[in-house]
């Protein structure tokens, strides 16, 4: 699939078949992430891949303790006024429901030990924070695209890792290893569509907040 053709159509697609996905597709798609860039290079990356029911499970308690009360205190009230909330949220309470049916789950993760945004006992400053964690989202994308390519279908969820320690334990990772998202993939049960976003124009400001020079021109529409 052409490169623009993945990125004008990607979106995240949570509902998915139990059919398996061969560990060819899953590697090649990993193969793929590892070629984003890292700070200074470091790689410092490690993916788990899940396939294992009883992990799922485990992972899946996490998710639902964790949406419920996102659900109650914050979407249930936009999407009774915005259909497309609506609509994301009945996609991610489908994912909830059916999540140990899911046939790949993958955990990324990054290797230096941060907790809470701290090196053990030093604060970190905001751009060190900020570099740290963003490491591993250019090769998630890179992922995401991947399975785009491949006509997998993939999204980026966090809430099931709402607890770090509990994700170290159900996985086995050491306090240096920091769990930062996960991939479900598997074979859509839709179609991939034509994405709906924003003109560009409307979030592109020049030189500074609230000058949108874009905002009426041909590109920015």
């Amino acid at each position: 699939m052409p490169m623009l053709e993945a990125m004008m159509t990607q979106r995240a697609v949570r509902r998915v078949r139990p059919d398996p996905v061969d560990d060819a597709v899953v590697l090649k798609c990993l193969e793929l992430a590892l070629r984003a860039p890292t700070g200074a290079n470091g790689q410092n990356w490690e993916f788990i891949v899940v396939k294992d029911r009883r992990i799922k499970e485990r992972f899946a308690r996490r998710y639902r303790q964790a949406w419920w009360p996102y659900y109650r205190a914050v979407i249930r009230r936009q999407a009774a006024r915005d259909e497309s909330m609506a609509k994301t949220a009945r996609a991610v309470q489908w994912q909830v429901d059916h999540f140990t049916e899911i046939p790949v789950l993958v955990v990324a993760c990054l290797r230096l030990g941060v907790r809470d945004g701290k090196l053990p006992g030093v604060p970190l400053p905001h751009a060190a924070r900020s570099g740290y964690f963003g490491s591993i989202y250019p090769s998630v994308q890179n992922l995401l695209l991947a399975a785009r390519a491949m006509g997998l279908g993939a999204s980026l969820i966090t809430l099931p890792l709402w607890s770090v320690a509990s994700a170290r334990r159900i996985l086995g990772l050491p306090h240096a290893v920091t769990p930062l998202c996960m991939v479900p993939l598997g074979w859509p049960r839709g179609r991939y569509g034509p994405t709906t976003r924003r003109p560009v124009g409307e979030v592109v400001h020049l030189d500074g907040y609230g000058n949108r020079v874009w905002l009426s021109s041909p590109t920015g529409r």
